[in-house]
């Protein structure tokens, strides 16, 4: 039961830092910190697998399951929003402006 107040204590003073930090980076800066964020994703990923392979209680595998689950959210909605970002840099070519020179 330690181990799990430990857990929700740490999740709960990460999840204030990090609500306090994104809300602090400017707009413009939000696509290398979808990347930072997508690392650190990953490693809760392998966490929370870790955490499965150890007999543990029901408490655990839950917070568990939570962490696996908001995890994943995080690091497919970064790869989208990343890949959506990289698109806005990628030039277009005009259909109407042909032999033209650019």
């Amino acid at each position: 039961m330690a181990d799990l107040l430990l857990m929700l204590t740490v999740f709960v003073v990460a999840f204030g830092v990090g609500y306090l930090l994104i809300s602090r980076v400017p707009p413009l800066l939000h696509t290398p910190l979808m990347s930072m964020t997508n690392a650190v994703s990953a490693v809760t990923i392998l966490g929370a697998i870790l955490l499965f392979t150890v007999p543990s209680g029901t408490g655990l595998r839950l917070v568990g399951m939570l962490a696996l689950v908001t995890a994943a959210f995080n690091l497919i909605g970064g790869f989208v929003i990343t890949d959506r970002m990289t698109r806005l840099f990628k030039t277009h070519e005009d259909p109407h402006v042909k032999g033209e020179d650019r």
